[in-house]
């Protein structure tokens, strides 16, 4: 058994262990390739949060989706190396929007320069995956664009709240379809579709990952309540602070409306409130971490697991099936 990837994936066949082990070396050499500038200072700034490391989750993902087809093929590893552009853009733009000083163990790119910096930064690094796309082909073109609409659709509608009458957890649930989901589930798709996988598998392994995607943020959401900035890469409790509802708060705002406990609607109050003081922030994580809406986020997350796995079920059986499965359970491992 040999351990690979995030979380700590374990590949038990040493030949599926070497593909996806070359492919990550690849893409992480792509990665630096392509965030390289004549301008050393863009270099430095957009290279920042690659050499920071993180868990290559999507690459991985387009790996193990490749073995459905030929995992040789030339347009897998430039998918791959997309994908993680266009998420670490991400990472830059959501930093500023949450005022983040911490992301993946290091100063985030707005606290180390300003935040004009992290925003063409992140552009930077959109304009760089576009060009890669550009080789890849019209389909996958209109793939990762169709994907890259829905990403700032959930983002804004995170941003705009739900509408009057909506249940905040189905809103919710949305908004993280777009903003992980979507990128989750094109990286599943380019693996199996650069690698020629029937169109069946490749609506399949899509699936998945919409699903996984989902799962992913959910067990972020739990992380970022339940764990320390060692364990989590960055500021614990980031989004109480910037009032950002994730599941665990809606999940207590919810048990708060239905039973109108004093302890909930007085912990939904703390958490509606200005927690920019260190120690009212402190009170709100510590009470939000014993709190039954904490392990209720826990089961919606397994929840999304298990509805992963599933989706796995049409595909033959092999070792890259039984590593995505195990990604499902490794998941929520980690949501505790």
């Amino acid at each position: 058994m040999t351990v690979v990837g995030p979380f700590g994936l374990s590949v038990r066949d040493q030949a599926l262990e070497a593909d996806v082990q070359a492919g990550l070396v690849a893409v992480e050499e792509g990665l630096l390739e392509a965030t390289k500038s004549e301008v050393p200072f863009i270099t430095e700034a957009a290279q920042h949060l690659v050499r920071a490391g993180g868990k290559r989750f999507r690459p991985l993902l387009v790996m193990l989706s490749a073995q459905f087809g030929d995992p040789y093929a030339p347009g897998i590893v430039p998918s791959a190396v997309v994908v993680e552009l266009t998420h670490l853009a991400t990472l830059y733009h959501d930093d500023v929007m949450d005022e983040a000083a911490v992301r993946r163990g290091v100063s985030s790119a707005n606290a180390r320069w300003d935040n004009s910096v992290a925003v063409l930064t992140g552009d930077f690094l959109f304009a760089r995956a576009s060009q890669i796309l550009a080789d890849l082909g019209p389909e996958a073109v209109r793939v990762q664009a169709l994907a890259f609409e829905r990403l700032v659709t959930g983002q804004i509608l995170e941003t705009a709240g739900p509408q009057d009458g909506r249940d905040p957890v189905e809103h919710y649930l949305d908004v993280l379809g777009g903003k992980t989901g979507s990128l989750v589930a094109v990286s599943c798709r380019f693996g199996a579709m650069m690698s020629g996988a029937d169109e069946t598998v490749v609506d399949v392994l899509t699936q998945y990952g919409e699903r996984l995607g989902v799962a992913f943020q959910l067990a972020d959401d739990v992380l970022d309540i339940a764990s320390d900035s060692h364990e989590s890469g960055k500021t614990p409790g980031t989004d109480l602070r910037e009032g950002i509802p994730t599941l665990p708060v809606l999940r207590l705002r919810e048990r708060a409306e239905r039973l109108g406990l004093a302890e909930d609607v007085a912990l939904s109050e703390l958490l509606a409130s200005d927690l920019s003081d260190d120690d009212r922030h402190a009170e709100a994580l510590r009470l939000l971490r014993a709190h039954p809406a904490l392990e209720q986020a826990r089961r919606d997350t397994v929840r999304y697991a298990k509805d992963a796995r599933a989706a796995l079920a049409p595909l033959r059986e092999c070792e890259a099936k039984a590593a995505l499965v195990e990604l499902c359970d490794a998941v929520v491992h980690r949501a505790g």
